[in-house]
């Protein structure tokens, strides 16, 4: 069975992190995708290599913290590392439109009585 992350010995994620424990402003949203753009290389910190080997096709930041077994913050430290070595490329979603207007009532209305004719 494998360990709980409550159970997670902290003296192994200070060392994951090298002592860090925050970044600054990295703009990584826990829904912002994240993209592998290479394979590890020999040498790499493991968790960077897994990393790379998950994110082969899109994968969201929250995902990848639960596929690690690491908190959230772990991952964005982890992630800002290999942004910074250009191995990721982060894409964060679009901003829902500030005023999207509602489409006219009676042209609902329409659509919907045209449905209902078919």
């Amino acid at each position: 069975m494998s360990p709980r992350l409550e159970d997670e010995n902290p003296d192994r994620l200070y060392m994951v992190t090298g002592g860090r424990s925050n970044v600054a402003d990295d703009g990584l949203d826990v829904v912002t995708l994240i993209v592998s753009e290479g394979e590890p290389t020999p040498g790499m910190q493991s968790e960077h290599a897994r990393i790379l080997r998950l994110c082969r096709s899109p994968m969201a930041v929250v995902e990848v913290a639960a596929e690690l077994r690491l908190p959230v913050s772990v991952v964005r430290i982890l992630l800002c590392d290999l942004l910074d070595m250009g191995r990721i490329t982060a894409r964060n979603p679009r901003p829902a439109p500030a005023e999207s207007p509602l489409p006219d009532p009676e042209m609902l209305k329409q659509v919907l009585v045209g449905l209902e004719n078919l």
